[in-house]
């Protein structure tokens, strides 16, 4: 889901329909705060504000929520998503090297959006393609057999495909 860009009026609208959905019901928290990630693409502050005032949850119980379930995003993510295998397999292989390149070309750390909003890069326990090691997945293509050099071309691909 790519993240909207919208202002106050705008947000608000968009989130109405959610909120009237889940408005006085119980054990809403979570289901809400997925809703809105879907509609916007990550939980603003505004939105959490937004949502606090019109859903009548405290701020920092919408906040706590969105910040323990590794499912919520507080940042907007780039157009590409970016996952790169550290599991055990992916580590003796050399996904360090990888992700340092990564990093360094993208000029961005882990969890991170590049500056022109195309890749979010994220490091992630397993990716479960271990006999492809290393391995990255891009949105949902798994890109195996790694080396730092390969890493890179394969995103310059994508940024060009943009």
């Amino acid at each position: 889901m790519p993240t909207l860009v919208m202002g106050k009026p705008e947000l608000e609208e968009a989130l109405r329909p959610i909120i009237e959905r889940y408005k006085g019901g119980k054990g809403i928290t979570i289901p809400l705060l997925a809703a809105v990630q879907e509609k916007i693409g990550y939980l603003s502050g505004e939105s959490l504000d937004f949502l606090s005032r019109e859903m009548d949850i405290p701020a920092a119980e919408l906040f706590g929520v969105a910040t323990f379930y590794a499912m919520f995003r507080l940042q907007p993510q780039g157009k590409h998503v970016v996952r790169l295998c550290r599991g055990t397999a992916c580590h003796v292989q050399g996904s360090l090297r990888v992700g340092e390149m990564l990093q360094r070309h993208l000029k961005i750390e882990e969890g991170q959006t590049t500056e022109d909003g195309l890749f979010t890069l994220q490091f992630v326990a397993c990716l479960g393609c271990c006999s492809l090691a290393p391995v990255m997945m891009i949105d949902d293509e798994v890109h195996g057999r790694l080396t730092p050099e390969k890493a890179v071309a394969i995103l310059e691909t994508y940024r060009k495909a943009d």
